[in-house]
């Protein structure tokens, strides 16, 4: 069964940091880009950030450039969110997603809606940002 896991959420003070992972089962992530998104109560689902099979290229939205880190481990068939100086706008649930097709970060990824286009998704994860 084809399937990502995200965990890693929580509760957190502004400023914070937070470690996001997603675990794939039954099917090798090494192939295939891996998105990061996430949507907030009331708001449209957002592509947060993106990295291609290989790790070499990658992709932030602005809201988050600088301040997010996204990373792979292929031998542990997972990907990463490194979430730093977190801020209350950062509230969402996160989703990791891949339409298992492509080794490249494209517009699925990044573009408004885009994420409709995406086949494989995980349950998400609740990350809360406040004092």
């Amino acid at each position: 069964q084809v399937q990502l896991v995200e965990s890693g959420g929580g509760l957190v003070q502004p400023g914070g940091s937070l470690r996001l992972s997603c675990a794939a089962s039954g099917f090798t992530l090494d192939y295939y880009a891996i998105g990061w998104f996430r949507q907030a109560p009331g708001k449209e689902r957002e592509g947060v950030s993106c990295i291609s099979s290989s790790g070499g290229n990658t992709y932030y939205a602005d809201s988050v450039k600088g301040r997010f880190t996204i990373s792979r481990d292929n031998a542990k068939n997972t990907v990463y969110l490194q979430m730093n100086s977190l801020k209350p706008d950062d509230t969402a649930v996160y989703y990791c997603a891949t339409d298992m097709l492509s080794e490249y970060c494209g517009r699925y990824y990044w573009a408004r809606g885009g994420y409709r286009y995406l086949a494989t998704w995980g349950q998400g994860t609740t990350v809360t940002v406040s004092s």
